[in-house]
């Protein structure tokens, strides 16, 4: 964390995603339970992030967490969302990356979006008509400072 210009504190998100995906994301919500992704190294470094039921794909030693993404509807009517005591909650996606794909983007905002195509393998936007894919920029030399 760090402060910004007018003396807030302010922190550096490594993912975020974009209304249109969380807007997807909330859908897919609705039919499959709590989400998550995960951004393996795959054949190479345009490999698509892939979203599954939360807890069906297992993370260990060789994954980063780098974030969740709040996909809460903000033009929805203030509702509380239901938490549960115990497991994922509803309104948060946990995005998981390989280390070694890390390696790579490590110096890289990642940014979760969606576009007209079929999605990949078992994603589970694949039937929808659209695919998750990630855009990234380098971080700024004051966000590298944040995260340190």
């Amino acid at each position: 964390m760090t402060t910004s210009p007018a003396g807030t504190p302010e922190t550096v998100m490594r993912v975020a995603v974009t209304p249109a995906a969380a807007a997807l994301l909330r859908q897919l919500v609705q039919q499959h339970g709590p989400l998550m992704f995960h951004q393996s190294g795959g054949c190479c470094d345009g490999s698509s992030p892939m979203c599954y039921p939360a807890g069906t794909f297992l993370t260990g030693s060789a994954d980063l967490h780098l974030g969740d993404l709040d996909i809460t509807d903000p033009d929805a009517p203030e509702a509380s969302v239901e938490v549960p005591a115990d497991g994922p909650r509803p309104d948060r996606v946990p995005v998981w990356i390989s280390k070694e794909q890390y390696r790579v983007w490590g110096h890289t905002h990642l940014t979760i979006d969606v576009v007209p195509g079929r999605g990949a393998g078992f994603s589970v936007e694949s039937p929808t008509g659209q695919r998750f894919l990630l855009r990234s920029r380098l971080f700024t030399p004051h966000e590298r400072a944040a995260l340190g």
